[in-house]
């Protein structure tokens, strides 16, 4: 009977379990605490920290060759899941505000340059170019991007982009407000812009078929994200499949993120996290956002100066692809400046083309590499 006792202690994890495994258990269930306690984006960060969790803990096999998350996770691999996102973001948001005011693309635009700085960086880091590439997408603080753009170019690197580029994101309200403060005055907070003018049902309509042909024409790498893109957009706005929209917007999206989370958390091992690589990983991306968040500002700096201060150079910080996040902050900000400011339409436009911008930006990045 002893002996018995003594070859099942042997047989469970407690006996297997490494002091790394148990640092990563405490991770996750930090990225937990604050999903559930402090509400950092629950519906990415609870399934990716249980993922993480689930395959830090020994003797499981979840992620070997008949493991349930391997067979998930091919999903995730073949860069199926996140089109199948970028279709639920499409149908639930609104191009209105990017329509009224198209000049806020530019701004978009500007914010998409740290992920090339975040790329240089990671080469002089020692990277090669294809994970280079896929580092520096995290400066689109765009989480189905940066999975889709690693998984086609360095899926080894998946778990710790994966996780920098889902924190960031969750971060956003930390990382951006300090960073605008810094980039402008008082004044230029303050400014109050004028409302957007009414955009029509066709315009709403016409935009999406517009941006697909354009787009995939100019870029035909992109055509996964922006076609999805698109196409979720499309089917909002023309008003005629209204199940569609719903399936879209809140089952299947809600599907496809625990799927998705719990497949990308179970990346991050702790063979695969704990090493100097993934710290250079994790410097990057901060660097990426809080360096597209900047040119972003910096650009509507630009805007303000040649609309003689009609422009709120704030929301320029929208311009990464943290949709409503980072329209929020601004939003937010303004508030605290002017309580009678209303800036979050007119950030989404900026927030909305760094949609297109960040997926623009992993077609570039795929047909170069």
């Amino acid at each position: 009977m002893q002996e018995m006792l003594y070859n099942f202690w042997n047989s469970t994890g407690f006996t297997m379990t490494t002091w790394q495994e148990l640092l990563m258990i405490a991770i996750a269930c930090t990225f937990l605490y604050l999903g559930i306690k402090k509400g950092y984006e629950p519906y990415l960060l609870i399934p990716i920290a249980f993922g993480m969790l689930l395959v830090n803990l020994p003797g499981t096999d979840l992620m070997g060759d008949k493991g349930l998350i391997h067979y998930l996770y091919m999903g995730t691999k073949l860069g199926i899941y996140p089109p199948l996102i970028f279709l639920c973001v499409g149908a639930s948001t609104d191009f209105g505000p990017l329509i009224a005011n198209p000049k806020s693309i530019l701004l978009g635009a500007a914010a998409q340059f740290g992920i090339f700085f975040a790329l240089i960086g990671a080469i002089l880091l020692g990277f090669d170019i294809k994970e280079a590439a896929s580092i520096g997408i995290i400066g689109g603080a765009d989480g189905p991007t940066a999975i889709y753009l690693t998984g086609q170019l360095a899926d080894h690197l998946l778990g710790p982009i994966a996780l920098a580029a889902y924190s960031y994101m969750a971060l956003v309200p930390i990382i951006q407000p300090p960073i605008i403060r810094l980039l402008t005055t008082k004044e230029e907070r303050q400014v109050k812009m004028e409302q957007l003018r009414p955009v029509s049902k066709k315009e709403k309509v016409i935009f999406p078929i517009v941006v697909t042909i354009f787009t995939i024409k100019l870029l035909p790498s992109a055509a996964p994200l922006i076609g999805m893109l698109m196409f979720g957009n499309l089917i909002k706005e023309s008003g005629v499949v209204p199940k569609l929209v719903e399936t879209a917007q809140n089952s299947f999206m809600y599907i496809i993120t625990i799927i998705l989370g719990i497949t990308v958390g179970a990346k991050a091992d702790a063979a695969t996290l704990l090493n100097p690589q993934t710290l250079k990983i994790v410097v990057l991306g901060l660097a990426a956002f809080s360096i597209g968040t900047a040119s972003g500002v910096l650009f509507g700096k630009v805007m303000y100066k040649l609309s003689k201060g009609k422009i709120n150079p704030m929301i320029g910080a929208a311009g990464v692809s943290a949709v409503p996040m980072a329209a929020r902050v601004v939003q937010k900000v303004g508030r605290e400046e002017n309580p009678t400011n209303f800036l979050l339409m007119h950030a989404m436009g900026p927030n909305v083309a760094g949609v297109i911008g960040s997926a623009v930006a992993a077609g570039i990045l795929l047909n170069m590499f």
